[in-house]
């Protein structure tokens, strides 16, 4: 036997970044293409399910967590700047609630009140000068004037966080667009605190209805910048909170809202720059440098509270691009959304497992089992891998169970993990012939670092049959001779099991749990007595014990009609990070989230042995 390393795909990595010649498919509807053949791939970011974006979620600190997202490969040029809009996020809301999601019954309203990622993509679509790049800013306090009290030395703090943010786009010139919403607008203010002078790369401070905080001290440093450069841009969207009522009163006082504080920073700068003055039935607007200033602010004669519905009907597009060529442009802003067909899921979201999709030529299930029917079973664990590799793999596999969890660390402190799985075992085939093929660790290997998979833990495995929708009887066989082995036992046992799920109204996709033994990875895949061995677990009865222990007595190359492979996404998310399961596995406090074993996993893998 000789060990063999899976190449990946090979790019050229400069300084962070990674310029590829792949090809791919984005969604739609479609944004323009800015560099044929040419595509600039992320280090450390991964691959989103919407419009192919590139995300990153991380923690700045224990209490700031950070959600990137980056245009597609194919719509990074890598010969434009660079814009990163540092987007603090508003009181109460996570990152999920600010970038939005198509709405479902059941939902939070929270989804639906800002759509910054809808928006973002449409200036994506309209917007030719620079790459958009927004960074998503959340405290753990879901408010930054909150984590600001709490942070005495935020002065220190903020700049780190921004120069941190910026430092990751060095080779694409960037400059920063300061934004917020909120309480937000906090944020903003405390970088500006923490320098002398406003930096040249802050091209753009935009603050949506979040200017709270605003004090004349302020006012000095954005007037010396505004006069610094022709690229620096302000915008000030606000609306008369101190008329609006909630419950019957007002919630603001008369010099704490952003009306007021609008006003004053109006006030401050007009003793610095000519600001004309705009009014109509429903707006005043202070404009100034060629609408390099602008000043929107909305009138309240209903006395409502339209703190977030400026942000909603484009008010960061507005933002985003007031003074420029593109305003106005497609978009009108406090008009209806221009962005709606741009909304899609929840973000961050876990990185799709990538399966080719099947060939309307390959083989059935039956057509397949019938040719590997006797062979030995190296010749067809080879088979097996071809099939799949070239994506004969049953459709219903494909759309990936979701499960949410609590799981506590070493610490004993609870985590909320969520992870993807396939609905069932691994199957050749269509959905109307397909048949469980039982595979070898080595195999199953193989395809999970071709799916961008991995196997489950023991732990997982329980959790997994505690959510199945659909749980089933073992079917077990009584060994005779070699049969159990052999490839009319498989497919015997595939027929018993749909006999089940059939008389159970089990459909296909749904979770399935109780009609196989996993494959799993373990701490015993390095055990020095049995290298090479096929850890298993699993089988549950009903009563949700499991037939078969974690055991390792297998050589790597034994299966039989039991075992199964369900493959699960090998990235999951910890209290809405992503992580990669082996990070987490083989971390000192987080391990115990994915695994009921003493100590790390030094080996979360199967070794990858063929024959010589």
């Amino acid at each position: 036997m000789c060990k063999v390393n899976i190449p990946a795909v090979v790019c050229v990595i400069l300084a962070g970044l990674i310029v590829s010649d792949c090809g791919s498919k984005s969604g739609t509807p479609q944004i323009p293409q800015t560099k044929k053949n040419q595509h600039v791939i992320l280090s450390d970011f991964r691959v989103s399910r919407n419009f192919r974006e590139q995300e990153k979620t991380n923690r700045y600190s224990p209490d700031v967590r950070i959600h990137i997202n980056a245009p597609s490969p194919e719509n990074f040029d890598f010969h434009k700047k660079t814009g990163i809009v540092l987007y603090a996020l508003p009181n109460g809301n996570t990152i999920e609630f600010t970038a939005g999601k198509q709405m479902e019954p059941g939902d939070d309203w929270h989804y639906d009140i800002q759509h910054i990622a809808a928006q973002t993509r449409f200036l994506r679509a309209h917007v030719h000068d620079y790459n958009l790049v927004v960074a998503y800013l959340e405290t753990s306090q879901k408010s930054w004037p909150a984590w600001k009290r709490e942070h005495p030395d935020y002065t220190h703090i903020i700049p780190k966080i921004v120069e941190s943010l910026k430092s990751q786009f060095s080779e694409f010139d960037p400059f920063l667009i300061m934004s917020g919403h909120s309480g937000g607008g906090s944020f903003i203010f405390g970088y500006l605190e923490s320098r002398e002078e406003i930096p040249d790369d802050v091209e753009r401070i935009t603050f949506l209805d979040s200017t709270y905080g605003y004090e004349d001290i302020y006012g000095a440093k954005i007037a010396d910048w505004l006069r610094a450069s022709k690229h620096h841009y302000l915008c000030v969207i606000a609306y008369n909170d101190s008329v609006a009522l909630y419950q019957g009163k007002p919630f603001v006082s008369a010099t704490g809202g952003t009306w007021y504080r609008s006003k004053m920073m109006v006030a401050y700068l007009s003793n610095h720059f000519n600001l004309k003055k705009a009014e109509n039935e429903e707006f005043i607007r202070y404009t100034g440098l060629n609408g390099r200033i602008q000043f929107i602010l909305k009138k309240n004669p209903g006395r409502r509270i339209l703190h977030t519905v400026q942000v909603e009907l484009n008010g960061f597009i507005q933002g985003t691009v007031s003074g420029t060529r593109y305003e106005d442009v497609d978009y009108t802003y406090y008009g209806p959304r221009v962005y709606s067909e741009w909304i899609r899921g929840t973000m961050p979201d876990l990185k799709p497992l990538v399966i080719p999709p099947r060939q309307t030529h390959a083989l059935t299930g039956s057509a397949f089992m019938k040719k590997v029917e006797t062979m030995e079973f190296w010749d067809r664990e080879k088979e097996i891998y071809t099939e799949i590799s070239q994506g004969n793999i049953s459709d219903f596999l494909r759309d990936m169970i979701t499960i949410e969890s609590t799981f506590q660390d070493s610490t004993g402190t609870p985590h909320t993990v969520k992870y993807e799985v396939m609905p069932d075992y691994l199957a050749i085939g269509s959905n109307a012939d397909f048949c469980r093929i039982p595979v070898g660790p080595q195999t199953a290997q193989r395809i999970a670092d071709l799916f961008g998979a991995t196997m489950p833990t023991r732990k997982l495995v329980d959790d997994i049959y505690v959510n199945a929708t659909v749980k089933l009887e073992p079917v077990t066989y009584y060994p005779v001779g070699n049969a159990n082995e052999l490839v009319p036992k498989f497919v015997a046992h595939n027929a018993a099991i749909e006999e089940q799920r059939k008389a159970a109204n089990g459909t296909l996709g749904e979770l399935v749990a109780g009609i196989k033994k996993d494959v799993v990875i373990s701490n015993r895949i390095v055990e020095p007595n049995r290298l090479g061995h096929v850890v298993i677990y699993g089988w549950h009865r009903p009563d949700g014990n499991a037939i078969q222990p974690l055991t390792n007595i297998h050589y790597g190359w034994y299966t039989d009609y039991s075992h199964g492979v369900r493959l699960m996404n090998d990235e999951v998310m910890v209290d809405g990070v992503p992580m990669n399961v082996t990070d987490v596995l083989q971390d000192p406090v987080l391990y115990k989230l994915l695994s009921d074993e003493n100590g790390v996993m030094p080996q979360p893998r199967y070794d990858v042995v063929i024959p010589e």
